[in-house]
């Protein structure tokens, strides 16, 4: 088990990182499995759980691998800041958050109704959590080194433009939401340990 400067131990990560591989192997072994799970807008209100099973799927070994990449890179520093019930909070909230948002563009007619798979809005979440708590750490986005801070805004120029390019094959609302829920959720949870560090300052 991993630590961050003495805080909670992480395991959340990992069993996500487990069930997500458990996952694609078996979408890769049992034929009809990605169908049976993946969230089609067209059956959303017939199926709502997948939804949620959507995020358990991955369309290609990239599609997982950088997927997987980011939630090991990050979600471990998030979840040893807030602990494993708060992360899950942040992780299936902005998954199922990304997705809704997802379906909503569908409806208003912006993108066509085209089945939807992936961690991706879950990993977003988990991206602006860590832009919340570490704003000052370096990453590097198109090989451009930049804050945490700054690259939170440029993740939410890119996905909410990305929403109108209906040609991308990308589901930028889910990333959106993801991202938006993420940030949300961990704010409230940094200005709520604020207030009891530094009770006279509010």
């Amino acid at each position: 088990m991993l630590y961050y400067n003495g805080g909670h131990e992480v395991k959340a990560v990992y069993w996500l990182t487990g069930l997500i591989i458990l996952s694609f192997i078996l979408q890769m072994a049992i034929p009809g499995f990605t169908d049976a799970f993946i969230f089609d807008p067209t059956t959303a209100l017939a199926k709502p759980y997948t939804i949620l099973t959507t995020m358990f799927l991955h369309a290609s070994f990239s599609h997982i691998f950088f997927n997987l990449l980011a939630l090991i890179m990050f979600g471990p520093i998030v979840e040893s800041r807030v602990g494993a019930k708060a992360f899950l909070i942040i992780y299936f909230l902005s998954g199922i958050v990304g997705g809704v948002l997802y379906w909503l563009t569908i409806i208003a007619g912006i993108i066509p109704p085209l089945p939807a798979l992936g961690a991706s809005g879950a990993i977003y979440g988990i991206l602006a959590a860590a832009a919340v708590f570490f704003p000052q750490l370096v990453v590097y986005v198109w090989f451009i080194p930049m804050r945490m801070r700054t690259a939170l805004v440029v993740w939410f120029l890119m996905e909410f433009f990305g929403v109108f390019d209906v040609g991308s094959g990308i589901a930028s609302a889910a990333h959106l939401g993801g991202l938006i829920v993420g940030y949300l959720y961990a704010k409230s949870l940094k200005d709520r340990e604020n207030r009891w560090l530094y009770p006279d300052s509010f």
